[in-house]
């Protein structure tokens, strides 16, 4: 399910002969979301042919926490003065840390445990 885009998003791709760029403003679209392997990004301007375009990029598990490790070492380099930022990266931060977080004892269920209480919380 896309969401619109609340600030800006920019994408360059460098080919050896060729550099494609585009932006993705606030009138843009984007879904983000975890499958069976990593994480799925999908960036895309709708209207006419001549200026629609997307942009899609899954990475794996593994590779998007190292992503958020590095980040994490560069938060420092965010300017002090721009808290309405830090404050929003911070609640989006927090917010997946406590989705990723099991109940206690979710890890001793079976696969068919799982979905069952999965369809519960629903």
């Amino acid at each position: 399910m896309s969401k619109p885009i609340p600030d800006k998003a920019e994408v360059a791709v460098e080919y050896a002969d060729k550099l494609y760029i585009g932006a993705f403003e606030q009138t843009a679209r984007f879904d983000a979301h975890f499958d069976q392997v990593g994480i799925s990004l999908t960036l895309q301007r709708t209207g006419s042919p001549n200026v629609r375009k997307s942009v899609r990029i899954h990475f794996h598990s593994a590779l998007f926490a190292e992503i958020l490790r590095e980040l994490a070492k560069t938060a420092a380099s965010l300017p002090a003065a721009d808290t309405v930022h830090r404050v929003a990266l911070a609640e989006a931060a927090e917010a997946l840390c406590l989705a990723l977080r099991l109940p206690e004892g979710v890890a001793d269920l079976t696969p068919e445990e799982e979905v069952r209480l999965l369809h519960i919380m629903e």
